[in-house]
């Protein structure tokens, strides 16, 4: 099933009511399948950015060494408020280095939860837009389409769509 195949031999024209109606459906399914995807790749993107901002350079390696002194902690906001921390000695920044990483936390769970959510959503449309083709095929095959033709579609061009 393609979205945007060119209209299949048999014809716009002899595509029954019902079949337009399923081709009106799955042109609305693949375009929230378009969202969804959006929204996974920008979850994607922030959980990246976050997880880059807490330890971009940083080896786990190196720990000892950041403890002790003897190498700095990366190349972070977070690594650099550790380093000051440990520097100073004093108890302010501490809490700054753990203000910075509950923020982190926080940012890694919203996005997170939102690429979750993204995902679910996603599967569902799936199984959703699988079931409307099945019934769309079958009109087509129905209305004298081969399977061929009905699976080559193109859902925009049966509903008057301008995509």
């Amino acid at each position: 099933m393609s979205a945007a195949s060119p209209v299949a031999t048999a014809g716009s024209s002899q595509c029954p009511a019902f079949a337009r109606e399923l081709a009106g459906r799955l042109s609305v399914l693949f375009e929230r399948d378009v969202e969804i995807a959006r929204r996974l790749n920008d979850a994607g993107r922030r959980l990246r950015a976050v997880n880059e901002g807490l330890w971009s350079g940083l080896s786990p390696d190196a720990l000892g060494l950041i403890y002790d002194g003897a190498a700095p902690a990366g190349h972070s906001q977070v690594a650099a408020l550790m380093s000051d921390a440990l520097r100073s000695g004093r108890p302010e920044s501490e809490t700054a280095v753990l203000g910075a990483l509950q923020q982190v936390h926080w940012t890694i769970h919203r996005a997170f939860h939102d690429y979750q959510t993204a995902a679910e959503e996603r599967r569902q449309l799936a199984a959703d837009t699988g079931e409307v083709i099945r019934r769309f095929v079958d009109a087509l095959v129905a209305a004298g389409w081969s399977e061929e033709q009905a699976r080559g579609a193109n859902v925009y061009e049966l509903t008057g769509a301008v995509r």
